[in-house]
């Protein structure tokens, strides 16, 4: 969807600041294979709600290191482990209702799937509102959570490229960079984009970080 840009040092510096993906901040190694996309459905889940993404990453760590990495390993956990797990990571306040939340979702995610989540990009079509819509299905994802998933998905499903919502079109305004999805996109190599976003949303999240990026030469 486009071609590095060299010389475009706010773009660099950006990356550079800010260009590592919730996903990988997570503890989530990306592919397109069943594990690390449940453990991208479960971060998105956590996200979805008004808590820091600090604190969503955290509580995702947790329930990995829990042993919610699988569909049938969320499943497994009681529901009290769970809140548990989300407790020891500070996500108050929505935690109860998170951890029935995602043990739906892993059921959810069996028995419509096979616990494999390419199976929903194959029901989508490989169409990118789709694939928002078929998520919007999990208790807990709604619009907010559908779109980050579908922003660090496109690292490894490019049929969503490029996945440039409002929020990173807030933060690419923050730092003078072009407005469009599309234009964004030709600023980066295809395998850049999910960087990108994250990014983005990072910047229009921090202002100090903004400013930063800014101030660079």
């Amino acid at each position: 969807m486009g071609t590095t840009v060299t010389g475009d040092r706010r773009v660099s510096v950006l990356l550079s600041e800010a260009g590592t993906t919730y996903a990988e901040e997570a503890g989530i190694r990306l592919a397109d294979t069943p594990a690390p996309l449940w453990q991208l459905l479960v971060l998105s889940n956590l996200a979805a709600t008004r808590i820091k993404a600090s604190i969503a990453v955290h509580a995702a760590r947790e329930l990995f290191d829990a042993g919610g990495r699988t569909p049938t390993g969320m499943a497994e956990l009681t529901w009290r482990q769970r809140v548990e797990a989300l407790g020891r990571a500070h996500y108050v306040r929505y935690d109860e209702g998170t951890a029935t939340r995602l043990g739906a979702c892993a059921d959810l995610v069996r028995e419509r799937y096979g616990g494999d989540l390419r199976r929903l990009a194959r029901d989508a079509d490989t169409q990118c509102d789709r694939v928002e819509e078929l998520l919007r299905a999990f208790p807990g994802i709604g619009p907010a959570g559908a779109r980050i998933f579908c922003r660090e998905a496109q690292a490894v499903w490019p049929f969503l490229r490029p996945t440039l919502d409002g929020k990173a079109l807030d933060g690419a305004r923050r730092v003078g960079l072009p407005r469009t999805p599309d234009a964004l996109a030709e600023l980066v190599a295809d395998d850049d984009l999910a960087r990108l976003a994250a990014a983005l949303v990072r910047v229009a999240l921090d202002k100090e970080l903004a400013e930063r990026v800014n101030a660079a030469p």
